[in-house]
């Protein structure tokens, strides 16, 4: 029989919702995985996505086992990912979906249980728990691949090759923003995403710091990181507004701008978009990426039910749409889906090798690839995010950054 593994998803929030349930699902319907499991801490939260309309409509034929499956609704069952987690078989799959700083115990939690991991970006937010996880994986010989959808955009890929073969020069200067609605604001972001926690930048910006280096192969060398603190409706404070300027080891500069201030009102579910520009001999390149609008522009007869939907919209075909292909439900394409499947494909690779000598040589292929982003080949985003932690607490000021070898190229 071949390896179909079953799938635990810590975490039952937007993401989840948006995009990776529905990812696991196609892939549970494709056979390629076995059951899937979301727990969360809380049991409203699961009920909520098993209902969701969306995916229901999707996937008719699916369902997951959902954790916690009894008690109050809203109680905090905080050890419930652990439990279940304990009670995988080896050689499965965790997919980690929880705010930012719960990610290293979790990954740490699934790998000593001996799962493959696919957890949401960031990895974690110190460099030294990256190292951690990395020699962690590879001792076990597992998967742990960190979802950075935007490098399965097929306008990264094409400028990554192009920049590769030198067609653009050298990156000398850039910009980048990504501002998501407003009404993120009213979300679960208010109970993590505060100032002692993180900030736009870590949560948002990390995207295009891990997507110049994956198109360019530059390491960042310094970051000042300016925050502006505001209120969510709950009263918490967080860096809710960002400017960061990160250096990079050719001496370039990236301006990222990152933020939960677009208005619920315009159309597109947010504003985002990056130019880079490169120099060669005697003349200038391009890179010219506006991700926010891909060429769709809808007015619909009456207003669509949902946070942040409009009369008027401009949607993106990219990053995830369900297509109806025939049923049954409706089929999900885009970056979104790709990463994710990726990532799986991966986990599934790696995971039907009994060997752990050979599963360590994998993950070093996979590693050297750079394709999908793992604790080896992309630490150099915790070291930004650790570094900007420390610019924003500070005022903004600058940060440098040190990169050590990884320790398994030692």
């Amino acid at each position: 029989m071949s390896y179909q593994p079953e799938v635990t998803l810590v975490g039952a929030g937007m993401i989840v919702h948006d995009q990776l349930l529905p990812s696991l699902y196609q892939l549970q319907r494709l056979g390629r995985i076995g059951p899937i499991t979301v727990c969360d801490a809380r049991r409203r939260a699961v009920e909520a996505l098993a209902k969701a309309e969306g995916i229901v409509k999707a996937f008719p034929e699916r369902t997951f086992r959902a954790y916690p499956d009894s008690g109050d609704p809203d109680t905090i069952q905080p050890d419930i990912s652990r439990q279940v987690i304990e009670a995988m078989p080896p050689r499965q799959i965790v997919v980690v979906a929880v705010p930012d700083q719960l990610h290293y115990s979790v990954i740490m939690t699934a790998l000593r249980h001996n799962q493959n991991v696919c957890t949401v970006k960031p990895l974690v937010l110190k460099h030294e728990q990256a190292l951690e996880i990395e020699r962690e994986a590879l001792a076990r010989g597992l998967v742990v691949g960190v979802e950075y959808h935007k490098r399965f955009d097929d306008r990264s890929l094409m400028a990554r090759r192009k920049y590769r073969e030198g067609a653009f020069g050298e990156f000398r200067l850039g910009t980048a923003r990504l501002f998501e609605k407003w009404y993120y604001r009213h979300s679960n972001f208010q109970n993590w995403m505060t100032t002692e926690n993180s900030d736009a930048f870590t949560y948002i910006g990390c995207h295009y710091v891990d997507i110049v280096h994956f198109i360019t192969g530059l390491l960042p060398t310094s970051i000042s990181l300016f925050g502006i603190r505001d209120r969510y409706p709950n009263g918490k404070e967080g860096f809710l507004w960002t400017d960061a300027r990160v250096l990079w080891s050719n001496g370039a500069c990236l301006n990222v701008q990152n933020g939960l201030g677009f208005p619920d009102a315009a159309p597109g579910t947010n504003t985002q978009g990056m130019m880079l520009y490169c120099s060669g001999a005697d003349t200038g390149g391009l890179i010219e990426h506006h991700d926010q609008f891909r060429g769709l522009k809808y007015s619909y007869l009456h207003q669509p039910s949902g946070d942040g939907a409009t009369i008027y919209a401009e949607p993106s075909p990219d990053y995830f749409q369900y297509l109806d292909m025939g049923g049954p439900g409706f089929v999900p394409v885009g970056y979104g889906y790709r990463s994710v499947e990726h990532i799986i494909g991966n986990c599934l690779r790696v995971g039907a090798v009994e060997s752990l000598a050979e599963r360590q040589k994998l993950l070093r292929e996979i590693d050297a690839a750079g394709i999908m982003a793992t604790p080896a080949n992309s630490a150099y985003n915790e070291l930004v995010l650790e570094a900007g932690r420390e610019s924003i607490l500070h005022g903004g000021r600058e940060v440098k950054i040190e990169h050590r070898e990884s320790p398994a190229a030692v």
